[in-house]
């Protein structure tokens, strides 16, 4: 089964809703201009059920099939949010909302899944129920945990459910998929860092709050090197240098360090929390100076499903004729509060030679579209076949 012929025709109207929201992003829990829009679509299509509100900001259509003999519901879950970076495509349909950009294709995912929405609400051919999710706030706010602890897999008896992502690099409309840990945990972490300030030409009457942090950050690269076994994947990553002072005769009191830690282990992961403590303690200790480690949590490994993976697989093969292995992530992904809730999978769609996500200049590529759309309703037709 090749892309489904309706959205070949379908193609120029998500194309429409896709640029609209390009044109207006709106970032983390923020999404209520694109919300509004999806529930509005999700009511022209005749959806039996849409509930606004959930996650905050989030939005859930329910739609039934012709039969329910099997009494199942599947979720399908697409994220809405954008980022907070200034737009260099030049499209003519680019960002009104200055430092603000869709430069990870969530634009494409919410149009995706809204075509399949219209389908599916138009077909119904299939034996149960489909839950469209629409999610605020991947990028950074956690939005798939508030949808989760709003009670959305209880609430319509989710039984598993499946996420997808556009990825560059992967030629236009292909998919790659692994199963297990998948895309990494992301922590954060500041230290704030104190010496005792002084003269620059009088160093040895301070505590170099500069000297002790520079070693700090050197130190920290030791987790990855020397105490992680070398066949485990681990990123920890100081992004932010900040000093109390920005003279050029003045050794400052404070620094704070900023970065985060990516693991896909548990034990990895204990591990880097209980080693950065250790080395922030001990290297401020050496210097004569204090510090405070601040270690943050963040979103846990997304993990595929084995079960659900090979039958992802198995429906982009028949869309596109091939399923390739996909690469570990060392990003971050919120799906996996959805994933560790119920069984599921997440699935990537090739966006061809596009700039990589997060940059000023990437955009969603339209020709993904229909495949993607196709991977969305097969998932349905095939986990829930008609009675």
């Amino acid at each position: 089964m090749p892309v489904k012929n309706r959205f070949a025709e379908l193609l120029p109207e998500i194309t429409e809703w896709r640029r609209d929201i390009h044109a207006n992003p709106e970032i983390l829990f923020d999404t209520h201009r694109t919300s509004a829009l999806v529930a509005e679509k999700l009511k022209e299509f005749g959806c039996d059920e849409i509930v606004t509100g959930i996650g905050r900001t989030g939005v859930v259509g329910i739609i039934k099939g012709k039969s329910n003999s099997s009494g199942r519901t599947i979720g399908l879950r697409a994220d809405m949010d954008a980022l907070p970076i200034h737009e260099e495509t030049g499209v003519e349909y680019a960002s009104k909302t200055p430092g603000a950009m869709h430069a990870c294709g969530h634009d494409g995912h919410t149009a995706m899944l809204l075509g399949a929405a219209k389908y599916l609400a138009e077909t119904r051919n299939f034996d149960g129920t489909v839950a469209v999710i629409f999610q605020p706030a991947e990028e950074g706010g956690g939005g798939g945990k508030e949808m989760v602890d709003d009670g959305i897999m209880e609430r319509w008896n989710i039984e598993e459910v499946y996420g997808m992502h556009n990825w560059p690099g992967v030629p236009t409309g292909s998919f790659a998929i692994r199963s297990g840990p998948f895309f990494a945990a992301t922590d954060i972490f500041e230290i704030k860092v104190n010496g005792r300030g002084g003269h620059a030409a009088k160093p040895h009457e301070t505590v170099d709050s500069t000297v002790l942090a520079s070693h700090m950050v050197l130190a920290l690269q030791t987790i990855a090197s020397r105490n992680a076994d070398p066949v485990k994947s681990i990123v920890v990553s100081v992004t932010s240098f900040e000093t109390s002072s920005t003279a050029f005769n003045v050794i400052p009191d404070r620094v704070t360090l900023r970065g985060t830690v990516r693991t896909l282990d548990p034990e990895i992961r204990d591990l880097a929390e209980e080693r950065m403590t250790a080395i922030v303690e001990g290297t401020a200790t050496m210097f004569g100076g204090s510090a405070t480690l601040d270690y943050t949590r963040n979103y846990p490994v997304m993990v595929n499903s084995d079960e659900q993976t090979e039958f992802a697989a198995e429906v982009a093969r028949a869309v596109s004729g091939d399923c390739a292995e996909a690469p570990l992530v060392m990003g971050g992904e919120d799906f996996a509060f959805m994933s560790n809730a119920r069984p599921g999978a997440y699935i990537l769609v090739g966006n061809g030679d596009t700039a990589h996500v997060h940059h000023p200049k990437y955009n969603f590529n339209d020709e993904a579209i229909p495949a993607g759309c196709s991977w969305w309703a097969e998932i349905v037709e095939r986990r829930l076949p008609a009675a």
